[in-house]
């Protein structure tokens, strides 16, 4: 089985310095490459001098990550991608529990390991956690993550079991898979990627997994913070777009006025908390998702699940 780790790079030189030693150490076997997004750093004159073992690919622009994976998949030759961030630290043999899950289920299309906080690594990282799900109105959350509040590890997801999306930030996922379903929806650009395209995965009968045996460190926010009005934007926009492509069309008009009184309420408190330009950009969120939706529509699968979500109400239970 044939495994290439593939770090989407966009000015990132020095976390590539930091983190991508380790990445060569402890992952003797898979071949490493690095998609840079038309860096302005110079980054990939560093990799040509300083790891002439990892390949190099160089993206014309910067399409984000959606797109920038995309653009550079298209030109390695694998049986199973790792997209891994290049602010991760990986762990000893942390490709093997990985490789050994996908030869025993051939109906595993994705899985992701445990992922800890680099920052303080007895808790999990906000993206990605133990596993991701999803509750009955579209809100991503995670094992060992619950919107903003992260958990302490402390053993109680150390197991090997099916979950609803795989982070992005260190996805291991079959190439079949992932053309099958044409990649990562490159209008997202950024943020919910992994998550629309793990659910038109399972759409059609396809596992996402997650296996405690591996572990990785995630610092997190390395190419957007969550101080970052844009990260904002992104997260309210895609996650609409997400909806109107995956839920079954029985539920799909309710849920999506739902939400989009809840983001309201939502734009509001982040105003007050954040500041009006975080406001703005649930606004402007909004008007994006209506510019896309007639292109959102003609993406939709022709079969989706009926029973997607793991919990109901997660946002009222969690608040209130």
């Amino acid at each position: 089985m044939k495994l290439a780790i593939a770090i989407l790079n966009w000015n990132g030189k020095h976390w590539l310095e930091k983190f991508l030693p380790g990445v060569i150490q402890h992952s003797q076997d898979a071949e490493i490459y690095v998609i840079d997004n038309a860096s302005t750093d110079h980054s990939a004159d560093f990799l040509k001098q300083n790891f002439p073992s990892v390949k190099i690919i160089v993206n014309d622009k910067n399409n984000g990550f959606a797109g920038g994976y995309s653009d550079g998949l298209r030109k390695i030759d694998a049986d199973i991608y790792c997209l891994l961030n290049s602010d991760i630290e990986v762990t000893e043999n942390w490709t093997k529990p990985i490789l050994e899950l996908f030869e025993k289920d051939v109906n595993i299309a994705a899985i992701q390991p445990k992922i800890l906080s680099f920052k303080n690594d007895k808790f999990f990282e906000f993206a990605g956690a133990a596993g991701g799900l999803i509750d009955n109105l579209g809100y991503p959350y995670c094992r060992g993550r619950v919107f903003d509040e992260c958990e302490e590890d402390k053993g109680q997801y150390d197991d090997e079991t099916e979950i609803f999306w795989a982070s992005g930030c260190a996805l291991f996922i079959r190439s079949k898979d992932f053309w099958e379903q044409n990649g990562f929806d490159e209008r997202f650009f950024a943020h919910q990627e992994e998550i629309d395209l793990c659910w038109r995965l399972r759409n059609y009968g396809r596992k996402i997994f997650y296996t405690y045996k591996s572990k990785v460190y995630h610092v997190g926010g390395g190419t957007l913070s969550k101080q970052n009005p844009q990260k904002t934007f992104l997260n309210f926009r895609n996650n609409l777009s997400m909806m109107l492509k995956n839920l079954p069309f029985p539920k799909l008009l309710w849920l999506i006025f739902f939400r989009l009184c809840l983001d309201g309420i939502a734009g509001i408190r982040f105003g007050l908390k954040d500041g009006f330009p975080h406001l703005w950009a649930v606004v402007r969120a909004h008007f994006g998702f209506y510019a896309q939706a007639a292109e959102t529509w003609k993406r939709r699968g022709k079969q989706q699940m009926k029973n997607y979500y793991q919990t109901k109400w997660l946002i009222f239970k969690h608040f209130l």
